[in-house]
């Protein structure tokens, strides 16, 4: 069969855009299909990630700290600082600056690479066809050896809380508010609620979070999120779990929200609502009906351990196949799968990807944590070490959370790592590392740290779990 190309991929977020530079870099004629629009109404590559999630939501997550810290924490480092202002359209304008280069850089790459950047929606036909619609609404047909799905994913809705644009926003739409709200409710108080609302605190507007669920995090180990949950009461988040919305309002002063917790019944008025609760595959309207895609009942595309589909030469990746919406790990499926196109082995280890809640202090972990473990009956030790008795820590007057390590009680392999505080998201891809070589506690243990380094909790953790941490005080025992 002839055809158009070796490889169409249809979306170019993380997932997408890199297994398009990997097929290419591997001698495969490669074309990607994207339909995303950026601010200016302009064709743009990368997907939510770059223009609408990951990328902008941390640029304002370091603006915004920076602020925080000029206000309240310069003096204790003996700094000085008055009339601090905020310039919140100049801090949107360097957001949408840092994803305007990051979003040519990608460009750059797709041309340097030989890649067909190809504007508008692709549709999955029968016999790795894709239908090609243009925001012109021009169509052609094309034809690939082989196809890659990475749809990508969009912000789950709320019958009870409609999205206006204005004063009900979702992720995307909390990004670009011309104007500091005195009083911010979120409806949800997950990975992304947690970062848009400490955004929005630190700026200095009152922050309330509604939690549907009892408890708080619950993918995150139990004694890290009690940690970070008081941890961030204290900063002045008002997280309230349990909390179910039953009903929201627009009315003269904001947004009218009624909420039951528990037996009681409750309600709140706010300038303006956030609604994150998650998100959702985009793979309504992906593939025609006779392409026989599986799909669940909650529309992830039903893939095999190698991403394949069940319509042959077809792959998915990234947040529209099984696993955790993260950029990171579609990077990779979309590495694997171009790799295995070429006729090259490649896998990705589920077991070792790193989650990040970019907070501050940040939460990172991977692997499972204590209760999993405990749920399968696995026995294992954990070592503790807070990052209150790290010298470095305390010299950066950064003390709050601890370094958490589980291994297997009998082999000593890390099973998993759980960390609460300053650059956790950094310190996590030490113990990423040690899991991809199967490393042991006592690996970690043997292992030398420079002084004075964050870093030192994660060999202070490890020598914890066989009891023999130093820069914490515990009783020693005398024959």
């Amino acid at each position: 069969m002839n055809t158009d190309y070796d490889v169409i991929i249809i979306g170019a977020g993380p997932a997408g855009y890199v297994a398009a530079i990997r097929c290419a870099q591997l001698g495969l004629k490669t074309a990607c299909v994207d339909k995303w629009l950026g601010k200016d109404g302009q064709p743009t590559l990368g997907g939510t990630c770059l223009n609408a999630g990951c990328i902008p939501s941390k640029a304002l997550l370091e603006s915004s700290q920076w602020y925080s810290m000029l206000q309240q924490d310069a003096g204790s480092h003996g700094i000085t600082v008055s009339d601090v202002t905020l310039d919140l359209s100049k801090m949107i304008n360097s957001k949408d600056d840092i994803v305007r280069d990051l979003t040519h850089g990608i460009e750059a790459l797709f041309k340097s690479n030989g890649i067909d950047w190809l504007q508008g929606s692709g549709h999955l036909l029968p016999d790795r066809q894709v239908e090609v619609t243009s925001h012109s609404d021009e169509q052609r047909v094309l034809t690939a050896g082989h196809v890659i799905l990475a749809p990508g994913s969009t912000p789950v809705s709320l019958n009870v809380a409609p999205l206006n644009n204005d004063t009900i926003v979702d992720s995307q739409g909390a990004l670009d508010w011309t104007g500091v709200p005195a009083r911010v409710g979120i409806i949800g108080a997950g990975v992304i609620g947690l970062e848009l609302g400490s955004v929005w605190s630190r700026l200095g507007a009152e922050v309330t979070l509604l939690e549907a669920q009892d408890v708080f995090l619950p993918m995150v180990d139990r004694q890290i999120a009690r940690t970070a949950l008081r941890v961030f009461q204290k900063q002045g988040l008002d997280i309230y779990l349990g909390a179910v919305v039953k009903s929201t309002e627009i009315v003269d002063d904001g947004v009218y929200i009624t909420y039951e917790n528990g037996a009681n019944d409750n309600s709140l008025t706010v300038d303006r609502l956030i609604v994150a609760v998650g998100r959702q595959p985009c793979t309504d309207g992906l593939a025609a009906p006779d392409v026989e895609l599986l799909l669940d009942e909650h529309g992830y595309i039903h893939v095999d351990e190698h991403c394949s589909t069940s319509s042959p030469g077809v792959y998915a990746i990234g947040d529209a196949v099984r696993g955790p919406m993260l950029a990171h790990k579609g990077a990779e499926e979309g590495i694997a799968v171009a790799e295995r196109i070429a006729g090259q082995y490649s896998e990705v280890n589920y077991e070792a990807i790193p989650a990040v809640v970019y907070t501050h202090p940040e939460l990172a972990w991977v692997g499972k944590t204590e209760e999993a473990l405990k749920q399968a009956g696995i026995e294992y030790r954990a070592g503790h070490f807070p990052f209150a008795a790290s010298g470095r820590a305390r010299a950066m007057q950064e003390t709050d959370g601890m370094v958490k390590i589980l291994s297997d009680a009998t082999s000593d392999r890390i099973l998993g790592v759980h960390i609460f505080g300053a650059s956790a998201s950094e310190l996590i891809a030490q113990a990423v590392t040690a899991m991809e070589f199967d490393a042991s506690s006592e690996d970690i243990a043997r292992t030398i740290f420079a002084h004075p380094t964050l870093s030192e909790a994660l060999h202070e953790a490890a020598l914890a779990v066989d009891n023999r941490p130093i820069h914490v005080a515990h009783t020693v025992r005398r024959k």
